[in-house]
């Protein structure tokens, strides 16, 4: 199986997607807008028939247009202060509509079915080199702008006071989401690209530990969930995307399970000795 060219290709990607998909994650879960990535992984389909119908690569035109949807949220922040499913909703319908016309209008030349399921088989060198190079400026801003994300994701009204540059920290971090959701569209597909951002994390956060910790265990259970997925789906012969997810949920209900199960023979030995 390793010996296939595509199977290293899809492998490349799987570990950059591993590792940027809960950096950013983290960030979207603790301020409670994991649903922005679900809108953003459906605004990348609209990016990806743009690319397709213009002849650009796909990736590409994913991440621009998912880029500008990402800034149009923040935007309109401004103007809906107080309801956030709103503005999602606005954007999911512009991306959708855009995506559905493009598509129905029979002028594309390629088939965009694979982005919506994921397909290890249609990684290319190039898309290769844009993964790296958008993942290596991804994990770069984020280490460079750590300390303000952490104050934002946990207060960002005290964050303000305190000088940080929230709204201009806000529209990067919208150009990074974007690039999280290019680099694994080709893996995982859009349909279930916002699993592979807020899953891992949820699944570290379960076991209660600090910032740092819980955001290496999320890139640990990240790996495992993508690695297992790519590989089972290669044998089973089935969209590695729609597998991942599976996985993940796995994952998540086998550490939920492992909680449970010390507090449970705490209770049992405390009746016991009463």
């Amino acid at each position: 199986m390793l010996s296939y060219s595509f199977m290293q290709n899809a492998i490349f990607v799987s570990v950059f997607i591993s590792i940027l998909c809960p950096c950013i994650g983290i960030f979207l879960v603790l301020r409670r807008y994991s649903m922005i990535g679900d809108t953003l992984s459906h605004a990348s389909l609209a990016g990806i028939t743009l690319g397709l119908l213009s002849s650009q690569n796909p990736i590409l035109g994913a991440f621009l247009f998912t880029s500008l949807c990402g800034m149009l949220i923040e935007f309109l922040r401004s103007y809906f202060k107080k309801y956030t499913d709103l503005i999602l909703t606005i954007v999911f319908s512009l991306s959708v509509g855009t995506a559905i016309t493009i598509i129905s209008s029979g002028k594309l030349r390629a088939n965009a079915d694979s982005f919506l399921f994921g397909s290890i088989l249609t990684v290319t060198r190039f898309d290769m080199m844009m993964v790296l190079i958008l993942s290596a400026v991804s994990v770069l801003t984020l280490v460079f702008l750590y300390h303000q994300m952490i104050y934002i994701a946990y207060d960002e009204e005290a964050a303000k006071i305190a000088g940080v540059r929230v709204k201009l920290i806000n529209y990067v971090f919208s150009i990074l989401v974007a690039a999280a959701i290019a680099v694994s569209i080709r893996i995982v597909g859009v349909l279930v690209l916002s699993s592979m951002i807020a899953l891992p994390v949820a699944t570290a956060l379960q076991l209660g530990k600090g910032f740092k910790l819980t955001l290496l265990l999320s890139i640990v259970f990240s790996v495992i969930d993508i690695m297992l997925g790519l590989f089972i789906s290669y044998y089973l012969n089935v969209a590695p995307g729609g597998f991942t997810a599976l996985i993940s949920v796995a994952v998540l209900v086998l550490v939920l399970l492992a909680r449970k199960v010390p507090s449970g023979i705490s209770a049992a030995i405390r009746s016991s000795s009463k």
